[in-house]
């Protein structure tokens, strides 16, 4: 049990008496971090929830965005971490399942799943047997359900070689007037279950995601883990989505973390209602449950609908058709409690807002000072050390993950995975660009600018791909918060993150925090995984491949001393020190601005590439748009202030690479007001910057097959 003796002694107050054991674990796992978010609440309020496009911010299964007068996006992302650690096929599996569930819990039809992946160097057996099997439930689940996995990122770093991150978002489609909620508005409506059958499986999943993970996890807590189905997932979508459609439903939410218990208590609480619930009427998988078992186990695949009563032979109907099981297990009532009854006894009656709304906790926070002293290094030449990044894993091909995906079933995909966003065609002039992005290093180093960082990348990847940012959503991965300074940390993320949302009027309408990722004192590098949406024109989309010689290299944005931090310092020197690069807020959406603006006046598609600068800096950029389009460039890199190093390796933010035609090139640049180079041209078959050549061939033998090796 995880109630601590104040939260004991604050539920009996209200009660008036004691709980029964029934009672305490329902209430334990409500109480839990998990479901609670008692640490955070206090912090995650403010986020930038609201905005022109916004149709419904934080607090249900996803956020809503418009992208067309007729069509939203319901997003949501979620983690699965402890669990990818105890059982890595399966607990990244039953992350695909409760992300699926959470969109179609909005009436929406899931388009695209992307990625948010975390491990220990590929040198130890142990990380590489978890990356393999993470990917292969990642694959096997969304493959088998039908929805393609379109984009994706991945580090690999020694902080998480006990404490693994999967993080999966989710986007689906949905036409407005469709749009559900998880609520239970009306009296007399029932709770129709349907899916998976409940079993032991996943019983204080919840409780063991808001633990930190000990060396006996990986036997004591396997019965935690939900047992993944993604051929009876693929029957509930389907049946859920028909019920949406045939029956006018008055709510709907999955069944996740805390079951049962969770699922009815949130539905009936934001409506102001109470719930009653039939425990013999729910259909089990196994003999001989208790209550407490049936009340609080995660099994996977279960979805409640809450349907007028002259619905539910209708809903049986359907359900019967697709072949999975459903039932009626209570009705809504009056009042604002839940009430368990197993055959006409009541065994349990709690406040709904206690379960649903506990309080939330004002823990203390520690700063943790910079880390100020000069990074001191003796740099190799530049002809070593760009072909050893390119071999890093963090900056090699990923093809060996995403070539198990399938990432054109449903044919929307315009731009596969691979360049700086996904996109995805919604009607004929209208696209969406969808990216994931992190920096662990950064957000460690400096958690305001780190994080910070974090959404800015990912909004100029969506930028890059000619998208305008709609909305972000979130995954936050920390240590201890019971720790005052991973707790400063979190904190301190939360503000830098909240900075470039606002100013970018992208806000922030779902997410999860993942607290606890330690295992006996061994905490992951803070790691707020950022999910951003854009939209666009279909016509203004662009790619990173260089197109045609002659065309000229624009460097849009400043570089600035930013060593630290960067992929050059931790592969090269094997240094995790310093400061992270500072965000520049004001400059960072000028910068944007003037990319976006040039797309929409170029009529004419002189704008023949764009690709943002970020991980390894200018010259891993460089490199990515020689190796994708098969053409070299020759490229003069100058500073009075930098050295070359510098030039090529600092992961200043808000700078972008654009080629334009030559014959357009003065007409463009004289439309651009921010800091902007010709750097180069793009021409032969070497990337040629400064003094430094390196055949296509060079770079491709470094950066493919770097990952393959590893999980030969």
């Amino acid at each position: 049990m995880t109630l601590t003796d104040s939260e004991v002694e604050y539920i009996e107050g209200i009660l008036g008496r004691k709980m029964n054991e029934l009672e305490e674990g329902m209430l334990d796992v409500m109480f839990s971090e998990h479901c609670s978010y008692k640490s955070s609440r206090p912090i995650l309020g403010t986020f930038p929830t609201e905005g022109e496009n916004i149709i419904l911010g934080p607090g249900d299964d996803a956020g809503l965005v418009s992208v067309t007068d007729k069509y939203a996006l319901a997003v949501g992302m979620e983690s699965h971490n402890h669990p990818s650690a105890i059982e890595p096929y399966g607990g990244a599996g039953t992350g695909i399942g409760g992300i699926l569930r959470d969109i179609i819990s909005m009436g929406a039809m899931p388009i695209a799943l992307l990625d948010s992946l975390r491990f220990g160097p590929l040198e130890d057996e142990k990380s590489r047997y978890l990356f393999e099997h993470v990917v292969k439930g990642i694959s096997d689940y969304g493959n088998r359900v039908g929805v393609p996995t379109v984009a994706g990122e991945i580090e690999f770093d020694e902080s998480f070689r006990t404490n693994p991150l999967v993080n999966v978002m989710c986007v689906g489609l949905v036409e407005k007037d469709k749009i559900v909620r998880g609520q239970a508005p009306y009296v007399g409506d029932v709770f129709f279950l349907m899916g998976g059958t409940t079993g032991r499986d996943g019983i204080h999943g919840v409780t063991f995601a808001s633990e930190e993970l000990t060396s006996d996890s990986e036997t004591e807590d396997r019965p935690a883990v939900q047992v993944a189905d993604p051929f009876t997932k693929k029957r509930v979508l389907e049946a859920s989505l028909e019920i949406l459609e045939e029956i006018d439903v008055s709510g709907v939410k999955d069944l996740g973390g805390g079951g049962l218990t969770c699922c009815i208590s949130e539905l009936v609480d934001e409506s102001d209602n109470a719930a009653f619930v039939d425990l013999r009427s729910i259909p089990l998988r196994e003999t001989g449950m208790t209550p407490y078992e049936i009340m609080l186990s995660e099994s996977q695949e279960r979805m409640v609908f809450v349907l007028n009563p002259k619905d539910v032979e209708k809903a049986k109907e359907i359900c019967d058709k697709h072949e999975i099981v459903s039932a009626v297990i209570g009705e809504v009532r009056e009042g604002n409690n839940m009430i368990i009854s197993d055959e006409g006894d009541e065994i349990a009656n709690l406040p709904t807002i206690l379960l649903a709304d506990p309080p939330s906790l004002n823990r203390p926070l520690e700063e943790i000072p910079e880390d100020l002293e000069p990074v001191v290094v003796e740099h190799p030449p530049v002809k070593e050390s760009l072909l050893k990044l390119l071999s890093s894993p963090n900056i090699a091909s990923k093809s060996w993950v995403y070539k198990q995906y399938d990432h054109e079933v449903q044919v929307r995909t315009v731009v596969k995975p691979g360049d700086d966003a996904a996109v995805l065609r919604i009607d004929d002039t209208t696209a969406i660009a969808l990216t994931t992005d992190s920096n662990t290093i950064h957000t460690k180093l400096s958690p305001f600018d780190g994080a910070a960082g974090c959404v800015a990348e990912a909004i100029r990847n969506v930028v890059s791909m000619g998208a305008t940012p709609y909305a972000v959503v979130d995954c936050l991965n920390f240590g201890n918060p019971e720790k005052p300074d991973i707790l400063w940390q979190f904190k301190r993320a939360i503000e830098g993150m909240s900075l470039v949302a606002e100013k970018f009027e992208a806000p922030v309408i779902s997410g999860n925090v993942s607290f606890y990722n330690e295992t006996e004192g061994i905490k992951i590098n803070p790691t707020p995984a950022v999910g951003v949406i854009g939209v666009e024109n279909i016509e203004n989309i662009r790619t990173m491949d260089f197109k045609d010689e002659g065309d000229k290299i624009l460097l849009i944005g400043e570089t600035f001393d930013e060593l630290t931090g960067s992929e050059y310092h931790r592969t090269i020197h094997d240094i995790e020190k310093g400061v992270a690069p500072r965000i520049r807020i004001d400059d960072e959406v000028a910068n944007a601005k003037t990319v976006l603006n040039l797309l929409d006046e170029d009529c004419d598609k002189n704008i023949s590439a764009i690709h943002d600068v970020s991980a390894g800096g200018l010259a891993i950029a460089l490199s990515e748009m020689v190796m994708s389009s098969g053409i070299g460039c020759d490229v003069e890199l100058t500073s009075d202030e930098l050295d070359e190093n510098q030039l090529l390796y600092s992961e200043s933010h808000g700078r972008y690479l654009m080629t334009v035609k030559a014959d357009a090139a003065d007409d463009i640049l004289s439309k651009i007001d921010v800091p902007v180079t010709v750097i180069g041209e793009v021409k032969g078959n070497v990337l040629k910057i400064n003094e430094n050549e390196f055949t296509i061939d060079e770079l491709k033998d470094s950066y493919y097959g770097v990952i393959e090796k590893y999980m030969a």
